[in-house]
């Protein structure tokens, strides 16, 4: 039974089916079961939306009416608040949401982040004076202008769709592109509801179109090899990304790229609350499925065994507060796909046969339902542990112990990635100083907190190339122009 409405494309204006009918199932998380139906993009469609985007920026005034890209992106933003009911469904149908975790990153935060945008759009700097130069014997007038970069292709994962779809398309409508949004297969409805809004709000055709299918690298590949599109801002794997900078080179097309993470959360013999550090480190809002989510713990050597206990009791005490479609109070539900917790699983069975210890969970839970529910799990490892090196995605803890805090550095920054990560510590400049040196994009200390939507969010190393969010994510979609003129 679907519960869901129908996902339509939204391409030059138009709400519409694929190519001939063309159609495929959601499925569920919860229940492993269809939950609505959306259209299966062709090769035609995707051109089509190309070649939409391409003529809305060239030939309309969208890039230079920032008065008309402000009131119609506001619009917009009225729009969304009238469908946050709409919003919740489709972030726990579509995306496994559980309904303490809709109100945080899922909905809630999204929002916020548009809101930030709006309220940041009047900092960028569009103009800059650079006053007069003598050269050759004569002066010369300069100064920059800051012009949007063209078409964008925005490529958004599955994991908190809405979050990230605002992250790319709000931040690009405003700079003055034209953008083709393609969702996840997993999610095509929390795309799906761009198109709808935007053709209520009364968007010019073409500015704005919105594309999916059950092929997930159809629509993306045709993108990033075509030389109209101007810019590729995706998120995702690091090997999908790896593979849309190799496919963007010969066009050499401008990417930002929010990849994958590993990040460290090191907590310091000093933390004034050492238990509550190392008890909130359990990995359970959104089943783990997050970048950024803090999916190794380090804890001093000498505290080892205590930390151990003390996750096993938070574990314990966790126990089955999780897995329901209906408790307001449950911040975690299943992963979001048969395939997802086959990979996770995958990674649980290994970490048993590295040698890894099992502190808690390691199971699928089908007494949760038909979904893909797998219960939170942590394991003791070392850090050369492929668990503890590779991203898994799911609800899976590692906890490594260090020596001393340039121990705890080494670790930390022992890692392919860097998105993101924490330092718990009594002492705050002690804290600062390691944070200060842990190569990531982002660092909390002592709980602050460190991704927000006026702030800039982005990795180091394999976790990307660029930032989104903050005023910066905003000048990513923008080109720099000299201009300098003779003086009389």
């Amino acid at each position: 039974m679907t519960i869901l409405p129908d996902a339509k494309l939204y391409i030059d204006g138009v709400l519409r089916d694929a190519e001939g009918g063309a159609t495929f199932d959601v499925i569920g998380p919860w229940t492993g079961e269809p939950v609505g139906k959306a259209a299966d993009a062709s090769a035609a469609d995707v051109e089509a939306a190309i070649a939409a985007a391409r003529r809305a920026f060239d030939t309309t005034d969208w890039s230079t009416n920032a008065d008309l890209r402000v009131k119609l992106v506001t619009k917009l933003r009225e729009l969304f608040e009238a469908n946050r009911g709409r919003l919740s469904d489709l972030a726990r149908h579509e995306a496994g949401a559980a309904l303490g975790a809709v109100g945080r990153a899922h909905v809630d935060m999204a929002l916020d982040g548009w809101d930030d945008y709006l309220r940041l759009f009047p900092q960028v700097t569009w103009e800059k004076d650079y006053g007069t130069r003598s050269s050759f014997g004569f002066e010369s007038h300069r100064k920059t202008v800051s012009e949007p970069i063209g078409v964008v292709a925005a490529i958004t994962p599955w994991n908190v769709p809405l979050y990230v779809n605002v992250g790319k398309v709000v931040a690009a409508l405003l700079a003055g592109c034209t953008v083709i949004l393609k969702p996840a297969p997993n999610t095509p409805g929390m795309g799906a509801i761009f198109g709808e809004l935007a053709a209520e709000a009364g968007f010019p055709a073409g500015v704005l179109n919105v594309v999916f299918g059950s092929d997930p690298a159809l629509a993306g590949e045709m993108m990033v090899t075509d030389p109209r599109v101007d810019l590729i801002s995706f998120t995702g794997s690091t090997g999908v990304g790896k593979r849309i900078m190799e496919q963007g080179a010969p066009t050499l097309k401008r990417v930002f790229l929010e990849l994958g993470g590993k990040s460290a959360k090191i907590v310091l013999d000093d933390a004034p609350n050492f238990a509550m550090e190392v008890a909130t480190a359990m990995l359970v809002f959104h089943a783990g499925q997050g970048c950024a989510v803090q999916s190794r713990l380090l804890v001093p050597a000498s505290r080892y065994e205590e930390a151990k206990a003390i996750l096993k009791h938070s574990y314990a005490s966790f126990g089955d507060n999780w897995g329901d479609f209906d408790n307001p109070q449950h911040i975690m539900g299943p992963v979001v796909s048969q395939r997802q917790m086959e990979r996770v699983m995958s990674y649980v069975e290994l970490g048993k046969e590295e040698g890894a210890t099992l502190l808690a969970g390691g199971n699928m839970r089908p007494d949760k339902g038909n979904g893909y529910f797998i219960e939170p799990t942590a394991f003791a490892a070392t850090n050369d542990m492929r668990i503890a090196r590779e991203e898994i995605f799911g609800p899976v803890l590692v906890v490594i112990p260090f020596e001393d805090d340039e121990d705890a550095i080494r670790i930390a920054n022992e890692s392919d990635y860097g998105l993101s990560g924490g330092v718990a510590s009594g002492d705050f400049d002690r804290a600062m100083r390691i944070a200060r040196r842990v190569r990531s994009g982002s660092i909390s200390v002592n709980g602050g907190m460190c991704i927000a939507g006026d702030l800039p969010f982005g990795g180091y190393k394999a976790s990307g190339v660029g930032r989104e969010w903050g005023l910066e994510g905003i000048e990513e979609f923008l080109e720099t122009k000299a201009i300098a003129w003779r003086a009389a």
